[in-house]
């Protein structure tokens, strides 16, 4: 429908709906940075935070030794 014959009202409750969300938004970055965080758990093989603190340590213990 075309927005110069649609009443006033009825534009502004379509802006409404149509208005950025910053809860939404927040939840749709927090969605994107924990897929990506169980991504890249899969990919180095680790499926807990005790093995990502474990292998950290390890990684560190490596090279302070060289």
């Amino acid at each position: 429908m075309d927005n110069q014959k649609q009443p006033r009202r009825e534009r502004e409750d379509e802006l409404d709906e149509e208005e950025f969300d910053q809860e939404e938004f927040d939840e749709m970055e927090l969605l994107e940075r924990l897929e990506s965080l169980r991504e890249d758990m899969e990919d180095l093989g680790v499926s807990t935070l005790a093995e990502v603190n474990q292998r950290i340590a390890e990684l560190h213990k490596k090279l302070d030794s060289r």
